[in-house]
């Protein structure tokens, strides 16, 4: 992995902007929505770029940029239209330790900024690392036909309910078992029925565990898609040793804040299954085997089945 996603405060952010053309403009549109202090340097400015100076949300400088400028910033974008220019500021600003993005030029880039799906608290980026944009803004275009504009009012709904949820559920573990209830029960829309489903959430939580079985031989990027929401509840991952290569791809399918664990006695097992703890077992052929006739209930994932 090259590049590592971040999400980062804009609220005290400094963002330089060097150019304001169609490129620049495509950049502002962005971070114009964010929170971060955002100065504009070029000589020559787009109506475009003017507009975002009319609403006060950047401060525009008509000049040519200058080594002086180079100082109090976090980020820089260079994009003008002269390459040679964009490398040389870049060099300088990141030997200042300032971040920096030089458009269509991944070698002098620090960072990338990707392709985003908006829906205000919930936000989705993709990125190819710079290699096929345009597949990245194919993805982008799928995500937001699936992704409606509902979840902006509904991702708002919940997090003023998050300190509620808080006082009234102090463990961990039952409060994510909540909030799935409730986005089981609500689903992605926000109307008049939202409130009730918050409502119903409190009293309607499962203390069930459940048992996962996988085969360590098997290959986990065949799993179904139905298989995915049920990794992402596991509390604990098993296996029967240190995980090795045959058990890493399964393993980043799972919560990232799931227990990853050695696979405890039997008796132990049982216990957390009634506890209401959601496992994942990996395993070899014996071990799967003497597994499922000691849990019946325990669900298999297999390639192409569950």
């Amino acid at each position: 992995m090259q590049y590592f996603p971040l999400f980062v405060d804009t609220k005290e952010l400094k963002v330089l902007v060097v150019g304001a053309g169609e490129v620049a403009t495509r950049k502002l549109d962005l971070l114009s929505r964010t929170e971060a202090h955002i100065d504009v340097i070029a000589p020559e400015i787009a109506d475009e770029v003017k507009a975002y100076q009319k609403r006060g949300r950047i401060s525009l400088f008509q000049r040519s940029v200058n080594t002086d400028d180079m100082t109090g910033y976090d980020l820089l974008y260079m994009a003008t239209a002269n390459a040679q220019l964009n490398m040389d500021y870049a060099v300088i600003a990141r030997e200042k330790g300032i971040w920096v993005n030089v458009v269509d030029n991944p070698s002098y880039c620090r960072f990338i900024t990707p392709s985003i799906v908006d829906r205000g608290r919930l936000v989705v980026a993709i990125s190819t690392a710079g290699a096929a944009p345009v597949f990245a803004r194919t993805i982008r275009s799928r995500l937001e036909t699936m992704l409606p504009q509902s979840l902006n009012p509904l991702f708002d709904f919940v997090a003023s309910k998050r300190v509620e949820v808080q006082q009234r559920i102090t463990s961990g573990k039952e409060r994510r078992l909540f909030w799935e209830r409730f986005f089981q029960q609500n689903n992605d829309r926000y109307d008049t029925v939202t409130e009730s489903h918050y409502q119903e959430a409190f009293s309607q939580i499962s203390h069930q565990g459940e048992i996962l079985l996988f085969n360590k031989h098997d290959d986990a990027n065949l799993l179904p898609i139905a298989a995915m929401p049920l990794l992402q509840k596991i509390d604990i991952f098993y296996t029967e040793a240190e995980r090795d290569e045959s058990t890493n791809t399964i393993n980043e399918l799972v919560r990232r804040d799931a227990s990853r664990e050695i696979i405890p006695s039997l008796s132990q097992l049982a216990e957390q299954y009634n506890h209401g703890d959601k496992v994942l077992l990996v395993v070899d052929d014996s071990m799967l085997n003497k597994l499922k006739a000691h849990f019946p209930m325990a669900k298999h994932l297999q390639p192409g089945a569950l």
